[in-house]
């Protein structure tokens, strides 16, 4: 029976709450209003911030990294170098649904097993992806 069935691990309400409050932290110490995504091993809305003065448009945006990255298991951002010089992925993949293909979108991991996934969004791809990386940081305690 146990070959018919696959067990995942997901993202604790607790930790993704740790998560949200580093990457708050580090936004407010960078001066920017961040959207702050977590979701779990299947995609779904775990934990949201949303700081205040925060772009509108960041709050899809932060969500669909996390999204993008849980589903493939890579950051966001990866997704360039993946498609930039595969032409038909290159113009067609990036009409996907959710598919976002800058940096801000990290999986979560836990020995090596993808539990969740963080998405940053509200100034330069740059600056999410500081953001996302110290909410990271907060599970390496």
């Amino acid at each position: 029976m146990s070959s018919l069935v696959n067990q995942k691990l997901s993202i604790s309400s607790l930790a993704a709450e740790k998560v949200i409050a580093a990457a708050r932290s580090k936004a407010a110490e960078m001066g920017k209003p961040m959207v702050i995504a977590i979701v779990d091993e299947a995609g779904e809305l775990k934990a949201f911030e949303r700081m205040d003065s925060a772009p509108m448009l960041s709050v899809k945006l932060a969500q669909d990294k996390a999204y993008t990255a849980v589903s493939f298991g890579m950051p966001s951002h990866g997704w360039h170098d993946f498609i930039k010089d595969d032409a038909p992925l290159l113009h067609g993949i990036v009409h996907t649904d959710r598919l976002v293909v800058f940096g801000g979108g990290y999986p979560i991991t836990v020995n090596g097993e993808v539990v969740g996934g963080i998405g940053v969004s509200g100034a330069h791809y740059s600056d999410d992806m500081l953001v996302a990386e110290a909410g990271l940081a907060a599970l390496e305690d």
